[in-house]
C-alpha cells in the first residue's frame, strides 16, 4: 500500500503541484499553479486505501491521537527523502488527507523574490518578527529563508518548535536544534519555556496559537531574544488586533503596550501564480515598527491607522502595502493585471494606484524574481477539478 501512496506522491512532484488532496470516491487532485487538478483515467480512491495510507503513515501514539481527536498533523517521509507535512482527518465517516510538499532544500533568499526588508527584519537580533497570511501562502518558506540567513551570518544558537518539523536544517555558522510537537516537546508553551532555559538567540515558534504562548514570547522578545513566529492573519492590523485578543480582557491593554516595544515587524503573504506559468510569486505587505507604528499599536483607536502608514514607509523603512506590492509585480511582468486586481485588497484603489505609482519605488529588484516552481510534464495529462 505503501508503493501505491509513494507513485501517487511522485506523479505529484513531476506535475509541480504544491499539495496532494487524498478523498473516498475521487482520484488523487493536485494543486498547481493554485488550482486543484487531477491526473486522467486515473481511478477513484476507495475509503480503505485512504484509510491504509493514513495508517502507514502514523506510529502508535500518532494513531491513538487520531483515534481520539479524528484528526491530526503529522509529517511523511518517502524512501527517496522527499518530505510532506501532512493533516489527517475525518469527513462524513471516511479518512481524508492533505500532504503539503517540503521542498528538500531552503530556496535561497534571493529566489524567493522578497524585499530586502524582510532580511532587515532577520537582522534585528531582537524581538518579535511575525510572518503571517492565509494556509499555502508561503509563510513556511519566508521563515525558513530567515532562519537559513540567519545560520549563514550568526554565531547564534537557534531552536525551533514546529507542529509537524517541516524544513530540516543543517548547522552552519549557527547551532540549531529543532523540537516537534508530539515527539520531543508536548506544546509550544512548554516548549517556548523551556527554550528560554537553553541559552538561545532566536527562537522560531511554528504558530502562535494562544494567549500562553503569546505571552511567552513576548517575555522572550523582551528579555533580548529573537522571536520569529506565524499567524493566520490577512494583513498587519488584523494581526495586531488578534494578538491582543488572546489576552484577558483585563490584561490586553498591558498586552498592546508590551507588544508596541517588543513587535519589530509583520510581513504579510499571498501567492500569486507567475505570468510565465513556472510556480508561484508572493504579493507582501510589509509593517515595520516605526516611532509612528508603535502609537498606533499603543492606542486601540489607531490601529486602524496602521495600514496608512505602512502605505507611506517605504523610505527609509522598507514598507509596503499589498496593493503597491503587486503593481510592482505586474509592472515588473511577473503577474499579468487581471491576477492582481483579484488579489488587491480593493480592486478600484489598485486600478488607481497602477496608474499612478512607478515600480522603481519599490524594494524589489526587478532581476531578482522567483525562478522556482516546476511546469507541467509531459508524461501525465491533466484535467481541471471543477466539482
Amino acid at each position: 500500500m505503501s508503493q501505491v501512496l509513494d507513485r501517487v506522491l511522485g506523479a505529484a512532484r513531476q506535475l509541480g503541484a504544491s499539495d496532494v488532496h487524498l478523498k473516498a470516491g475521487l482520484p488523487p487532485m493536485f494543486r498547481i499553479k493554485g488550482d486543484l487538478r487531477t491526473v486522467r483515467d486515473v481511478p477513484a480512491l476507495t475509503r480503505e486505501a485512504i484509510a491504509q495510507f493514513a495508517v502507514h503513515m502514523m506510529n502508535d501514539r500518532q494513531r491513538e491521537e487520531f483515534e481520539t481527536n479524528l484528526d491530526i498533523d503529522l509529517a511523511y517521509g518517502t524512501p527517496d527523502g522527499v518530505r510532506y507535512r501532512v493533516n489527517v482527518f475525518q469527513q462524513r465517516g471516511a479518512v481524508g488527507m492533505v500532504l503539503r510538499l517540503i521542498p528538500p532544500e531552503v530556496p535561497p533568499f534571493d529566489r524567493l523574490n522578497l524585499a530586502q526588508s524582510v532580511l532587515d527584519l532577520a537582522n534585528t537580533g531582537r524581538g518579535i518578527v511575525l510572518v503571517t497570511g492565509a494556509t499555502g501562502s508561503g509563510k513556511s518558506t519566508t521563515l525558513a529563508a530567515m532562519i537559513d540567513y540567519i545560520n549563514t551570518q550568526h554565531a547564534y544558537h537557534i531552536v525551533t518548535v514546529e507542529d509537524p518539523i517541516e524544513y530540516t536544517f543543517r548547522d552552519k555558522r549557527s547551532v540549531l536544534n529543532q523540537r516537534e510537537i508530539g515527539f520531543d516537546t508536548m506544546s509550544f508553551a512548554r516548549a517556548l519555556r523551556a527554550a528560554l532555559r537553553q541559552d538561545p538567540d532566536v527562537i522560531l515558534v511554528g504558530e502562535m496559537r494562544d494567549f500562553e504562548t503569546a505571552q511567552i514570547a513576548m517575555t522572550a522578545a523582551e528579555t533580548g531574544h529573537l522571536v520569529l513566529s506565524t499567524l493566520h492573519t490577512v494583513d498587519a492590523t488584523e494581526t495586531i488586533n488578534r494578538l491582543i485578543s488572546m489576552f484577558p480582557t483585563h490584561q490586553q491593554q498591558q498586552a498592546r503596550l508590551t507588544l508596541a516595544s517588543v513587535l519589530r515587524g509583520v510581513i504579510s503573504q499571498r501567492l500569486l501564480p507567475r505570468a510565465d506559468g513556472k510556480g508561484m510569486v508572493p504579493a507582501l505587505e510589509i509593517m515595520v515598527n516605526t516611532e509612528r507604528v508603535r502609537e498606533m499599536i499603543e492606542e486601540p483607536q489607531r490601529t486602524r491607522e496602521i495600514k496608512s502608514a505602512i502605505a507611506e514607509g517605504l523610505h527609509p523603512y522598507g514598507m509596503i502595502t499589498f496593493d503597491q506590492s503587486l503593481s510592482a509585480l505586474v509592472k515588473q511582468r511577473l503577474v499579468t493585471y487581471e491576477e492582481a486586481v483579484k488579489h488587491s485588497s480593493s480592486p478600484s484603489d489598485f486600478a488607481l494606484l497602477f496608474r499612478g505609482v512607478s515600480a522603481s519605488a519599490t524594494p524589489w529588484d526587478a532581476n531578482k524574481g522567483q525562478k522556482s516552481g516546476a511546469a507541467g510534464n509531459d508524461e501525465f495529462e491533466i484535467d481541471s477539478f471543477d466539482k
